[in-house]
């Protein structure tokens, strides 16, 4: 490991646990100095803080679990009638996620479950079913999308999906004119309207609702700190379900377990087909022939810039090269109305090239435009690039995505990194695979709030999930376990390692290396240890010899043994601590023992053998761990 200054430390092997992955690699990450204090406090600062945030966390889901609400279960025969309305078949996780959320209605307790899903995976779906179960009850639901775009499109959804049932549905939002938001407004405060989909402008307090019961948020990451405040306030006693498809990393669920109520909805949906994505210099002949091709087979395409000062560009391009097309222009700007009416036209087949913004970003639901062309891709983030893709490749047939950069501006090597990442990230669910790259440590902000990200970059992502887990468990069961994060240390003066010629690829060499450092039953040792044969052929006698290093790990742990040192001649047992869990028992041990076993001043066991080969030093090491680990459970 290489320090500030150049200062190097070696670590064995057999203690890589002690690592952990720091996330997105940031090449002005700072260092620290060997031998410094600034990585310790910088540790037990962001620990304290995490211990802090857990509390809150756990109080607000005490206070939910305290507050009874009427059980709410799914009326016979029109639930049925209602989700034979949906066209798809839903897929597994689609199907336990909707479980989930009819199972927290039932209960008499405010949900606050989250549905991560990735980009058009149908969480649309369990939100329409949870509406239409609270609403059929007779109580109110409010829909609440980030942008205007959005909210239109879940409005236009809610409407087609509840026609027919008695159920009167009001948007509100900046594009809803001001007699039809008055109107609305009246009505979810007279309790006439059953379900409001709108923007943050249902947030606001002029908006009274007569009797909610159910809130749905979409992508809650993108609101600001007051309308997020305001949604914590609904929190405490109406059930709140959140969709996302910002990926969360399995481990932060994990860690979030019991405080968050967590749904993954990863599989896609029957029939869809990956989105074909290439990378490269802008190529107006590339350009021109997506467009056409699009054209040709009656869809439409998006044409997305990252400013709105580039879209006249784009424009200009649009009508010289490819003058077969009709386009049109949207960003953020423009007036509400005008904004619409593109989107509408766009909507309904109107024109055949959107050429806009990011406003495009998130949620919307072209089924017919399946062609994407992003110009400047290299000034977009990664999730924003994946939210723009997902945009495309919503119905059966193949998709394309064109991410162009400046052919005459080389690439940061940031950007570069980027835009390969997402090329290799063509397949369906990469939402979840993208949450080990730079996603990692946004998804974290978006589990645990903007203020968060910034201590996991701190210290890492993967110990600041360490610290999160250890917090939230030391809370739940109201005492420290730390028996398992300590790592003892072994010398036994032989050779443990995964030679080179053995596994050549590095990258798999250090993901084996992991993998070893978080064995810890015998059995899992040993189908590892199968896996390497399977995989790379007979084990050298270094792998073997690591293998056994990490079983005698597991005996020290057991035994309470910090460390181990042992030779031709003997070995040296240091207890963890200084201390051992049944001195009695080792006092009698030593007395009795038929090793030659001595305890020095120093609470060190010392123990005189004739050992002359590795083998034997092994098995002595085994034998003594062994009768210590027997010692120290009999106490």
């Amino acid at each position: 490991l290489e320090y500030a200054g150049g200062d190097k430390l070696f670590l064995p092997v057999e203690n890589i646990d002690l690592l952990s992955r720091f996330g997105s690699d940031d090449p002005n990450a700072a260092l620290d100095r060997l031998g410094g204090q600034s990585w310790q406090s910088r540790k037990a600062r962001i620990r304290a803080r995490v211990r802090m945030m857990a509390e809150q966390l756990i109080a607000i889901a005490a206070k939910r679990e305290m507050k009874a609400t009427d059980s709410i279960a799914a009326p016979d025969g029109v639930y049925d009638e209602f989700c034979a309305r949906f066209p798809y078949a839903e897929t597994e996780d689609q199907e336990n996620a909707i479980a989930d959320v009819m199972e927290d209605l039932a209960r008499g307790r405010p949900m606050d479950r989250l549905i991560c899903g990735d980009v058009g995976f149908g969480k649309t779906e369990v939100a329409l079913r949870a509406a239409f179960v609270v609403a059929m009850t007779g109580r109110q639901v409010a829909m609440i999308a980030p942008t205007t775009l959005l909210a239109r499109q879940h409005l236009k959804n809610f409407t087609e999906r509840f026609k027919g049932f008695p159920l009167r549905i009001a948007g509100l939002s900046r594009l809803i004119s001001a007699t039809d938001a008055a109107k609305a407004k009246a009505g979810i405060q007279d309790g006439t309207v059953d379900i409001a989909v709108g923007t943050h402008a249902l947030l606001s307090k002029q908006v009274a609702f007569k009797d909610l019961g159910l809130v749905i948020v979409d992508e809650e990451q993108h609101f600001g700190v007051k309308h997020k405040e305001r949604l914590k306030e609904f929190r405490a006693d109406t059930h709140v379900l959140t969709l996302t498809a910002t990926p969360i990393p399995r481990t932060l669920q994990l860690a979030m377990s019991g405080i968050r109520d967590l749904s993954l909805i990863a599989t896609p949906p029957i029939d869809r087909l990956a989105v074909r994505t290439s990378v490269g210099p802008f190529d107006p002949i590339i350009a021109r022939e997506m467009i056409l091709r699009e054209h040709y087979r009656g869809g439409q395409s998006f044409y997305v810039a990252p400013r709105i000062a580039d879209l006249d560009g784009v424009a200009e391009f649009l009508t010289e090269s490819v003058p077969e097309v009709r386009y049109k222009i949207a960003h953020g700007q423009m007036p509400g109305g005008e904004l619409e009416d593109i989107m509408n036209a766009f909507y309904d087949g109107k024109f055949d090239v959107l050429v806009s913004t990011s406003i495009v970003e998130s949620g919307l639901d072209i089924p017919t435009a399946n062609t994407l062309i992003v110009h400047h891709a290299d000034r977009f983030g990664l999730a924003q690039l994946y939210q723009l893709r997902g945009r495309v490749g919503r119905a059966k047939l193949r998709a394309y995505a064109y991410l162009t950069t400046s052919p005459r501006k080389s690439l940061t090597a940031a950007a570069e990194r980027r835009l390969k990442v997402m090329q290799s990230l063509d397949t369906l669910g990469a939402g979840f695979t993208l949450a080990s790259h730079d996603l990692d440590i946004r998804g974290a902000g978006n589990l645990l709030g903007e203020e968060q990200s910034g201590q996991v970059k701190e210290v890492g992502v993967e110990l600041y999930q360490h610290m999160l887990e250890e917090a939230v468990a030391e809370l739940k069961e109201g005492g420290a376990d730390e028996a398992g994060q300590w790592s003892p240390q072994i010398n036994i003066g032989i050779a443990v390692l995964i030679p080179e010629d053995y596994v050549a690829d590095l990258n798999v060499r250090m993901g084996l290396y992991r993998r070893l450092g978080d064995l810890r039953e015998q059995k899992d040792i040993q189908a590892f240890a199968a896996e390497l044969v399977d995989r790379f052929g007979a084990l050298p006698k270094e792998v073997e010899q690591l293998l056994q290093i990490v079983e005698i790990k597991e005996l020290c742990r057991r035994a309470g043994v910090a460390k181990i040192d042992a030779g031709p001649k003997g070995a040296v047992v240091a207890f963890r601590g200084d201390r051992f869990a049944n001195p009695a028992g080792l006092v009698k041990y030593i007395s009795e023992s038929a090793f030659d076993v001595k305890l020095r001043p120093d609470q060190k066991l010392v123990f005189q053998q004739n050992w002359p080969d590795d083998r034997t030093r092994i098995k002595g090491c085994r034998r003594i761990l062994d009768v210590l680990g027997d010692i120290a459970e009999a106490a």
